[in-house]
């Protein structure tokens, strides 16, 4: 996802939280603002004395460019959705996994049938959820019990989906019957077009980051949206009538970002191996909670308990689940240009 789902809006950390810590210079992370924080990498400090060392982008293809045009880091933040570009441009090589303490531990659903590898060029770390929020004192449950409430006249206006192709495909593919789009069909994929294409004139607009779509909520001129999990809580906490409906009939999706391995980094192999195993420890997981996102590592999320879960809209669901996993990059680019011609209501 681009630019780390805008750091789930509210819950961006301070640029500034490193920078009275000595750092690292056998260890160079190529991040987003805010992912250095101290607190994420208390296991690496423990470890070697000193916290990564960091340099920052703002959004992934400017990442990308960046490294490909020479810039040299160790690892790099990244989203699942830009993998498979990363790849192909020849700039990463594959992670060890027998070397990552907490593989055996993370989701199955964020590592697809990749599980058994013995190498991956991608290890999820921190996700989150997309699912159906809607205003419970106008929208009754029912009305949200499916995913065809985007075309429900009733609500017409009054409905919105991001701005974001990754998650407004991934409502269009359960939708249409589809849970893993790493093998969707061409088929499938013009199934799920021409749904989106249906909903697009009920919509009253596209949002584009988590303020804006509690705004449309909040003033009431929009009662049901295709949102990310951190708008639950923001929303709860401002005392505004709002579910979050991950159980829809059709399912609801998980987005996922992690770190990548770059290759002929100049600092030292085995700390970006201290640098995955520390992020991924089970300790993380609150204080990556705290900022909005869920660890990948099933032991450490389940040390947060249900209550934390189902308040931060990522508890366990009993409903299909499209992980917004790595796909080709001729199936990203397919969605993107047909998705900017529905926008445009083509």
């Amino acid at each position: 996802m681009n630019m780390m789902k805008t750091l789930l809006g509210g819950a961006a950390l301070s640029i500034l939280a490193g920078a009275a810590f000595a750092e690292d210079p056998e260890l160079l992370v190529f991040d987003y603002s805010g992912f250095e924080d101290p607190a994420f990498h208390t296991k690496y400090a423990e470890k070697n004395g000193v916290q990564p060392s960091f340099a920052f982008f703002g959004e992934e293809d400017e990442a990308l460019q960046k490294l490909v045009s020479g810039f040299k880091a160790d690892v790099s933040h990244v989203c699942a959705g830009s993998v498979k570009k990363w790849e192909e441009s020849g700039i990463i090589e594959p992670w060890d996994t027998a070397k990552i303490t907490e593989y055996s531990k993370l989701d199955s659903n964020l590592l697809g049938s990749d599980v058994a590898a013995a190498s991956a060029y991608f290890i999820p770390t921190d996700f989150g959820s997309t699912a159906i929020a809607y205003n419970t004192d106008e929208v009754p449950a029912e009305a949200v019990a499916s995913l065809e409430v985007f075309k429900n006249p009733e609500y017409a206006g009054r409905m919105t989906l991001p701005d974001n192709v990754d998650d407004a495909y991934a409502l269009a593919y359960l939708a249409t019957g589809t849970t893993d789009w790493t093998t969707a069909t061409d088929e499938q994929f013009e199934a799920a077009s021409a749904w989106l294409r249906e909903v697009h004139p009920n919509l009253r607009t596209y949002w584009t980051d988590p303020a804006e779509l509690a705004q449309l909520m909040a003033t009431g001129e929009v009662l049901i949206s295709w949102a990310w999990n951190e708008t639950y809580p923001t929303l709860v906490d401002e005392g505004f009538p709002v579910g979050f409906q991950r159980e829809a009939t059709e399912g609801s999706s998980l987005w996922l970002c992690g770190y990548v391995n770059l290759k002929d980094g100049p600092g030292s192999e085995d700390k970006a191996y201290d640098y995955i195993n520390g992020f991924l420890d089970a300790s993380n997981a609150s204080v990556l909670m705290d900022a909005g996102y869920g660890i990948s590592n099933t032991e450490g999320l389940a040390t947060l308990g249900e209550e934390a879960l189902i308040a931060g809209g990522l508890e366990p669901i009993d409903a299909p689940i499209l992980a917004q996993l790595p796909m080709s990059v001729e199936l990203r680019e397919k969605q993107s240009e047909e998705f900017e011609k529905i926008k445009a209501g083509f």
